[in-house]
């Protein structure tokens, strides 16, 4: 970064700090042949804006939060690229933290927000994440605050979300009409809204297609590894093996690919396996893998721009706008033989 500052310039046009602020940001106090100097020596110097500290005198920092639980997930990757599109086009910067899935991490990353580092924050709320007042604190603050995939759904907010519950109904349907009878629904924490609305849509394809309660079942997993690698085993070794799999988040996937390698269990043909998940390697794993695949790209962009329009103040307050965009069952060869490809 350069090293030229305005004190740098200003002495060097032998004009104040103050007239080469204003000649910078093209304020009508300023003759034009002022500004025509300060611009050509700001060239000529390399000089680059610290946008930070303009902003606190402005009390903007010209810069937005942006919070998820992690990175490893492809579709969090995919969204902050999103989300980086539209806020590149607004002169901002963006500040990814992760809360690794913990509340206090979340709850304490927002407590310092309050000092004003950021002005909006976007939002996928962590799988321990029940309790929504350190939000309802910061938007109090007046920092407005827009989710995205994960959400709260009793903070009246902008939310960018697609269609989970529809998305778990036609997975589910999909592995019925492939012959499955006895499917199992691998859950991420129940009070995420994601697993509440898939899950919902599972049990709704379950009833519709006149399935008893223990045809289907529903196992909750956490985020270590080789807790859900002993809990996916025992599922997929007992009598009652069930013969499709539905996992709620994409981290389950490759941990159900291991247990059925390590059991010498097929896929498809003893095990039909779909997975909600962007990986963009499904299509090459073996077998490749049926998805439910986000728009993620999509999501982070609607996010970010819903946010703008209340930071630039070209909308209205985005409070209770909802935006769905739909996801895609992307059948390949893991849920059966119908697969595509």
């Amino acid at each position: 970064m350069s090293s030229t500052t305005l004190k740098i310039l200003a002495k060097e046009l032998h004009l104040s700090v103050a007239t080469v602020s204003k000649a910078l940001r093209d304020s009508h106090e300023i003759s034009s042949d002022t500004k025509e100097k300060v611009f050509a020596l700001a060239k000529k110097l390399n000089y680059v804006p610290n946008p930070y500290a303009s902003g606190l005198r402005r009390k903007m920092s010209k810069t937005i939060g942006v919070v998820i639980p992690e990175v490893a997930d492809s579709f969090f990757s995919e969204a902050i690229n999103g989300i980086e599109s539209v806020a590149q086009d607004q002169g901002y910067h963006t500040l990814i933290y992760l809360t690794h899935e913990r509340y206090d991490r979340e709850k304490a990353i927002l407590q310092e927000f309050q000092s004003g580092r950021v002005d909006g924050i976007l939002i996928s709320v962590s799988g321990e994440t029940s309790n929504s007042d350190h939000i309802s604190q910061l938007m109090d603050a007046g920092i407005p605050v827009v989710f995205f995939d994960r959400v709260c759904e009793d903070i009246a907010a902008a939310r960018i979300i697609t269609d989970d519950t529809e998305c778990g109904y036609k997975a589910t349907a999909h592995l019925i009409e492939e012959g499955c009878r006895k499917i199992v629904f691998l859950s991420a924490p129940s009070s995420l809204s994601i697993s509440i609305n898939r899950m919902e849509g599972y049990k709704k394809a379950l009833e519709d297609h006149y399935f008893k309660k223990e045809q289907g079942d529903v196992a909750i997993c956490g985020n270590d590894n080789d807790e859900n690698y002993g809990l996916i085993t025992k599922i997929i070794s007992g009598k009652s093996r069930p013969d499709g799999i539905i996992a709620c988040v994409e981290k389950f996937t490759p941990v159900i690919y291991l247990a059925c390698k390590d059991l010498k269990l097929s896929i498809p043909g003893d095990i039909k396996v779909i997975s909600f998940t962007n990986l963009p390697t499904a299509a090459i794993l073996d077998p490749p893998l049926t998805t439910v695949t986000q728009p993620a790209y999509e999501m982070g962009k609607a996010a970010a721009s819903v946010l703008f329009k209340r930071l630039l103040k070209n909308n209205a307050n985005p409070e209770n706008e909802t935006v769905i965009i739909p996801s895609v069952l992307m059948i390949r060869h893991s849920s059966g033989r119908h697969a595509l490809s």
